[in-house]
């Protein structure tokens, strides 16, 4: 039976004497009621002893540690001086809310705790009638005091680390993908309606970007000139021949003629494409931060594009580095998974990391396998991203040297180094303070189809039940090469 329960409020500790309740029909509903009636409910439990925290500051460490399952040095004083020391001679249970909590004070003190339903239902009652219960409260103190602590605590969490914020990676990916579907929409849009003017340009310039600033330089092609040539080349990266061409094409142009007020109409639509595909570019740039901010290895590795996508779809890098590389590796291709699983047949191979060059380099029978291994090493990267306290971006750039040894390995035979020896050559190179980690050499090329063999060390060290069954093998090819020669002996005579 539950003797006394800890409250844990926003304003402080509170711990509550157990008078009288029932037991046995605690279930029923009659029972469970009486919780909502205070003149009963004050029958069962009475306030034994209330500590106040002295700060706000104070409050949210506490808060912290009760959601953890930490006993608080503060806490542990209040219960050893208001609780009787436990024995085997005064056995009595402590009712607290939060499970963690409850093992932690049971190793920490040595208090019997419990955590059942009916704890939970005494604890739903004081949390009921606080203000009631808690007299050295005043009415409306204690909401203001989780008002108060609910916002610190929440300021505390958000502002773990403001630089590696994965969500801003989230928004921006988002938004970058959004960008690129209208931008493309309306550059589509605008070389349809200035092809009326000036179908020629379509073909001789393929950029959506390059297109929409030639029409703000070009407009009229009636009134271009060999004066504009300097302006055109300039926007085609200084290229002479195709502003020339440009220049050829609009005295010999089967386009119809155009009113100034379509033309300011058109002119006002490329100034939207343009400035919709700089941003484009200012917001890729902000992206490449950021991701060297929060997972500079897996963008090392992987690009940060996709490295982005990859964190987008699993929801945080937090869920991403917790994800085995089999999750990992089919990110992003869901559907295909529950289709192939529905209608029993093969199983995607990839999908985020589809995007990756490493996959389009491979030949068509090792796209699988490669894609397993780069699911591998990116599952690494997001894990060192994740929990390493200073961002760098030398593991990523060594697992990536890896995965260009697993192509060159496909193709040639060459071995890769192991990946003890890269992570190792790493560390030692960050201890030294080290700028570029070179890996070592791989072994020389071996014949096509051979699998990849142990360490020589290894090989030199055999274990003595491999000796002796070679050594057995050996002595059956000799009597069976005995026997023959005698049944050959036979024959001839």
């Amino acid at each position: 039976m539950v003797n006394y329960v800890l409250f844990e409020t926003a304003s402080g500790y509170a711990l509550f004497e157990r008078l009288q309740s029932e037991e046995i029909g605690s279930k029923l509903a009659e029972v469970q009621q009486t919780v909502q009636d205070l003149s009963k409910f004050g029958k069962m439990i009475k306030l034994k002893s209330f500590a106040p925290f002295k700060s706000a500051a104070d409050a949210l460490e506490n808060a912290n540690d009760v959601s953890e399952g930490i006993v608080n040095p503060s806490l542990k004083a209040f219960l050893e001086m208001n609780l009787p020391k436990a024995s085997k001679k005064s056995s009595f249970s402590l009712g607290v809310g939060e499970k963690n909590l409850a093992g932690a004070i049971k190793g920490e003190c040595g208090y019997d705790c419990v955590a059942d339903e009916t704890v939970m239902e005494l604890v739903r009652g004081i949390r009921l009638w606080a203000d009631k219960l808690l007299g050295q409260l005043k009415e409306g103190d204690l909401e203001k005091a989780q008002l108060g602590l609910g916002h610190s605590y929440s300021r505390a969490k958000v502002k773990f680390n403001v630089n590696r914020a994965d969500n801003m990676i989230i928004q921006a990916i988002a938004l970058l993908d959004q960008l690129d579907k209208d931008v493309n929409t309306f550059a589509m849009r605008m070389r349809e309606w200035y092809s009326w003017h000036f179908p020629e340009l379509v073909k001789i310039v393929n950029d959506n970007y390059k297109y929409a600033k030639l029409v703000k330089v070009i407009k009229n092609k009636s009134e271009l000139s060999e004066e504009h040539l300097e302006a055109m080349a300039e926007v085609l990266d200084d290229d002479e021949t195709i502003a020339k061409q440009i220049l050829d094409a609009a005295r010999a142009s089967m386009g119809t003629d155009i009113s100034p007020i379509d033309m300011i109409n058109i002119q006002n639509f490329a100034d939207r494409v343009v400035n919709l595909a700089e941003y484009r570019k200012k917001l890729h740039t902000y992206l490449v931060t950021k991701m060297n901010y929060v997972a500079p290895n897996l963008a090392a590795l992987i690009g940060d594009v996709v490295g982005a996508r990859l964190i987008s779809q699993a929801g945080s890098l937090t869920n991403l580095s917790k994800y085995p590389a089999s999750t990992l590796q089919i990110l992003g291709a869901e559907k295909a998974l529950f289709r192939a699983l529905k209608t029993k047949g093969n199983t995607p191979k990839y999908g985020l990391i589809y995007h990756s060059s490493f996959i389009g380099r491979a030949g068509a029978k090792n796209k699988g396998r490669i894609s397993r291994y780069l699911a591998n090493k990116c599952t690494i990267a997001s894990r060192i991203d994740c929990f390493s306290d200073k961002p760098t971006d030398k593991f990523g750039q060594a697992l990536k040297a890896q995965v260009e040894e697993r192509l060159a390995f496909y193709d040639s035979g060459a071995l890769p180094a192991k990946n003890l020896d890269v992570m190792k050559k790493v560390i030692d190179g960050m201890d030294n303070d080290e700028d570029e980690i070179k890996l070592e050499e791989p072994v020389a090329a071996v014949s096509a189809g051979k699998k990849r063999k142990a360490d020589p060390d290894a090989e030199e060290e055999e274990s003595p039940k491999k000796a002796k069954k070679e050594k057995k093998e050996k002595k059956e090819k000799k009597e069976k090469k005995e026997k023959k020669e005698k049944k050959e002996k036979k024959s001839k005579d």
